[in-house]
């Protein structure tokens, strides 16, 4: 038995920006080197970025992202560094030059100032966020080996792994005795603890050390969490980097030495060195569920606010909890001067619904102003009154005055700079209890994919060592204060009960019968499926939100509006 000295970077990338990523994987491969490292593993397209969607179809991308990898094999050492990038396959091109065809997603291994090999990634994912097929063509050598450090590995890429007879389990019947596997794996609930039994289960079988390496950040509605982990052949874990932190690691991994001349691509020989000498790594513990959620949603928002040239953001506060919760996390994402919170009442809203607000900013730290938008609505009110002659104050009404509040953080945001963040939560998208160019209005809505009753969840977790989101706002039924004593209740189940059937019914496809037959009311369930098909119209205009659940609205749930089909 040996050792392999393993160096893991799991960092925060940006799509398209190749120079900054260069910069980022040679201060990586720089610390590997000093570390004396044998291997450094990157991350699945961390040239680029991941995902590169629809740029891949750009030659001059494709040209920066190939020239980028050669500068950082000219760069490469001892340390042999296995990193994501777009790679040029045999195939078709359009007749517009300009747009790329014949790509493979692939890893490639640099050491001593040379490309050294390629390894084309054969399971293209197809589901759900994934869109590889439309990209890439798979790879056709799974069983590709490669000699480094003196040892024989097997190289792979994120899905590969996902598959119990995939490319890493070809290439340890082949030889390998150390399979090292690199990701863009995106967070789900739940996703962490399925992915160790993946990997614990491969090492188990194949009887070799299994290294997982993935991103972390966020990318549009997707957020990266990280998890680097480490098994050895009996599927036992020896390192886990943190969820949602950068981290650059050093483990050294013990293997078998024998080796296997056979279809062998040889990088690196054995180092001169000591192996084996590093102190036994820390195995950081996993979030409970509330803690990964909430950071998730904290990493999705800073990096959306950040990477796309935000200083800071506009927060509506209405004294309810799903604004409370969305400036909390903002403040968190942040900090206090870059969130600016603006509340607006009108004759509807209750006393404590601006007591509350400026009681939650205060506890934060982060400014607010009051901007009253009663004579505005009246002003409205008046222009409107010809053409609503002879009907009843309702929903026109009601929605006016979220369309008031909505221009209003608008027109702050178009004069300050900073970005709206909508404050809107699954349930009431799902059903369409929100308002098109009013409460729905925003760059980015942070509780797009959290439901009503895990807003709650959140809120008690953000409180847990001290109030943060005043006890009134948790407590007090949840209202729009649009007319008189208004309730969501009166529009909508009570929520436990309805984001159960919502969950049935969005996020794991059942049918409406089905849900009735698990104990749900029939006509209730019939109630709500009606209004999840009806506002499909609504979702498809709503800013992109982090995607937290296996089914969010938009990449995940594709249905169209225009639709007659009842189940």
């Amino acid at each position: 038995m040996s050792f392999l000295r393993i160096a893991g970077a799991q960092v925060n990338l940006v799509v398209g920006d190749v120079d900054g990523n260069l910069q980022v994987i040679l201060e990586a491969m720089e610390r590997a080197e000093e570390a004396g490292a044998d291997v450094l593993l990157l991350p699945e397209l961390a040239v680029t970025g991941y995902p590169p969607e629809d740029l891949l179809l750009r030659r001059s991308f494709i040209d920066e992202n190939v020239e980028g990898l050669r500068h950082l094999a000219q760069s490469a050492e001892n340390t042999a560094v296995v990193v994501g990038f777009v790679d040029r396959v045999d195939g078709d091109r359009h007749k517009d030059d300009s747009v790329e065809r014949g790509l493979a997603n692939a890893a490639a291994v640099l050491a001593n100032g040379a490309i050294r090999g390629i390894y084309h990634k054969v399971l293209l994912p197809n589901y759900g966020v994934f869109d590889e097929a439309r990209y890439f063509a798979p790879g056709r050598v799974p069983e590709k080996l490669w000699g480094i450090g003196g040892i024989v590995a097997g190289v792979s890429v994120c899905e590969d792994i996902w598959a119990p007879d995939g490319p890493p389990a070809l290439q340890a019947a082949a030889g390998a005795k150390v399979l090292l596997n690199i990701n863009g794996s995106p967070y789900h609930v739940g996703k962490g603890a399925e992915r160790a039994s993946l990997l614990a289960g491969e090492a188990e079988r194949s009887g070799v050390p299994v290294v997982y390496l993935n991103m972390v950040g966020g990318q549009d509605e997707l957020v990266f969490d990280g998890d680097s982990m480490i098994f050895d052949p009996t599927g036992e874990i020896i390192y886990r980097a943190a969820q949602f932190d950068e981290e650059h690691f050093v483990v050294d991994v013990p293997v078998s030495e024998e080796w296997h001349d056979g279809g062998l691509v040889t990088v690196s020989e054995r180092p001169s060195r000591d192996a084996g000498s590093l102190p036994v790594p820390e195995i950081k513990a996993r979030l409970d569920d509330e803690a990964e959620i909430y950071r998730a949603l904290v990493t999705g928002l800073r990096d959306y606010v950040r990477k796309n040239g935000f200083r800071d953001v506009v927060v509506g506060l209405s004294g309810g909890i799903d604004s409370a919760l969305t400036a909390a996390i903002a403040v968190d994402a942040l900090g206090p001067d870059a969130v600016w919170g603006i509340t607006m009442p009108t004759r509807f809203s209750s006393a404590g619904s601006v007591n509350h607000s400026l009681e939650l900013a205060a506890n934060l730290g982060c400014r607010i102003d009051e901007i009253p938008i009663e004579r505005v609505f009246t002003e409205f009110s008046a222009v409107l009154e010809p053409v609503f002659a002879g009907t009843e104050f309702g929903v026109a009404e009601e929605n006016l005055q979220a369309r008031i509040r909505g221009a209003i953080l608008m027109a702050v945001s178009n004069k300050y700079g900073g970005m709206v963040v909508a404050t809107g939560n699954k349930s009431e998208l799902a059903v369409g209890y929100a308002t098109l160019y009013g409460d729905m209005a925003g760059g980015y809505a942070v509780l797009k994919d959290v439901f009503k009753t895990v807003v709650y969840r959140l809120a008690e977790w953000r409180n847990r060592n001290g109030e943060v989101i005043p006890r009134a706002i948790i407590d007090k039924p949840p209202s729009a204060e649009l007319r008189p004593d208004q309730k969501d209740t009166d529009s909508l189940p009570e929520y436990d009960v309805l984001d159960q059937v919502l969950r049935r019914y969005i996020e794991l496809d059942q049918a409406p019968d089905v849900i009735v037959e698990q104990g749900f009311d029939r006509e209730l369930v019939a109630k709500v499926a009606g209004m999840v098909d009806r506002n499909e119209y609504k979702r498809r205009q709503a800013a992109p939100g982090v995607r937290i659940t296996q089914k969010a609205f938009g990449k995940d749930r594709r249905l169209p509006i225009t639709n007659r089909f009842k189940d």
